[in-house]
């Protein structure tokens, strides 16, 4: 293959890749990227495999820059996945309870429930 045709199908990987990418949910993200930290993982081991077969210095080179990108992928990865499930366990809560559910959901539970209003209009009564 020429120049011309790697850089078209370089070009078209990275729109479709962006195109897939933006239309995952925020509820499906931290799979994804769970699977796609073992990849990285692999991609890594294989990295190193090849540095250490290395016959010539380019090889080497490529080598071990292909390690560092693989780390700095798989890293960056784990910190991603893990601001992501801080944000679905929410705020600590000071009173009773698991703390697993952020308070304004707490909150909407207790205010939608008709047992929990001391109004009689709002309780059905």
């Amino acid at each position: 293959m020429d120049g011309v045709a790697l850089l078209t199908i370089t070009v078209l990987a990275v729109f479709v890749g962006f195109e897939v990418v933006s239309k995952v949910s925020s509820t499906l993200h931290t799979p994804l990227m769970s699977g796609a930290n073992a990849i990285h993982g692999i991609i890594l081991v294989g990295a190193i495999i090849v540095a250490g077969q290395a016959a010539d210095g380019w090889t080497l080179v490529l080598a071990l820059v292909a390690v560092v990108l693989a780390t700095a992928n798989l890293v960056g990865g784990f910190v991603v996945t893990d601001r992501m499930l801080e944000m679905f366990r929410g705020r600590p809560s000071t009173g009773s309870g698991t703390g697993r559910l952020p308070s304004s959901t707490k909150r909407a539970r207790r205010t939608t429930s008709p047992a929990a209003s001391t109004d009689p209009k709002e309780s059905g009564r």
